[in-house]
């Protein structure tokens, strides 16, 4: 009998030890930081205005977001507005005059405020690697919140983010031809819209 007492409290002891084991295991999982690979990442301008568009690229400058299991739970992006390209023109005497024109104090004004920053507040998932992700976006170091959706695949080899981010310009002290700041019947067809896109990629890895 003391045998298989003794037989009984050992086999009770290796199943609590199993679970606590188990249950270790589970609490020890860390969320993850991704850093962006900034040759591969890359984020895509387009601004419209009443005779057409125009877009380019800005370049990535750094970048950082933080899975824990299925969930992105932080996000730091900075973009080099200094740095930013015209692709639809390629008359290399006008382009180089629309880059100026995009550079100085009518727009961005990159000598003052060379990047733009984006900081994630908050991440609701909609769906497997779907999010609807708010966060503070500062251009021209005014900084105001924006909402929009983004994709997050990961593999072996890394995570990818793609997003597209809606801009009110008129937000940011951008005031050039602009119907929030001056008529809209005065601008006629040299009105440019207010709201331009960032079709943002980042490629990272762990």
């Amino acid at each position: 009998m003391k045998s298989f007492k003794k037989l009984t409290a050992v086999f009770a002891a290796t199943v609590l030890g199993l679970s606590v084991s188990f249950a270790d295991t589970g609490s020890k999982a860390k969320a993850i930081t991704y850093k962006a690979n900034i040759s591969k990442s890359e984020i895509t301008w387009n601004g419209k205005k009443v005779t057409g568009e125009h877009f380019g690229k800005v370049p990535v400058k750094q970048g950082s977001f933080t899975l824990d299991g299925t969930k992105l739970i932080a996000a730091d992006f900075t973009a080099a507005l200094s740095g930013l390209t015209v692709e639809d023109i390629k008359d290399a005497e006008y382009n180089g005059k629309l880059v100026g024109h995009l550079k100085n104090d009518d727009f961005f004004s990159t000598d003052k405020f060379p990047d733009a920053r984006f900081v994630l507040t908050k991440a609701t998932p909609k769906e497997t690697g779907v999010f609807e992700v708010t966060g503070d976006l500062t251009i021209k170091g005014i900084t105001k919140p924006v909402t929009f959706p983004a994709i997050i695949k990961t593999d072996a080899n890394g995570s990818t983010v793609t997003g597209k981010i809606i801009v009110d310009r008129s937000k940011y002290d951008i005031k050039y031809s602009s119907k929030s700041f001056f008529d809209a019947n005065a601008l006629g067809d040299k009105m440019i819209y207010d709201d331009f896109t960032l079709d943002v990629k980042i490629v990272a890895a762990k």
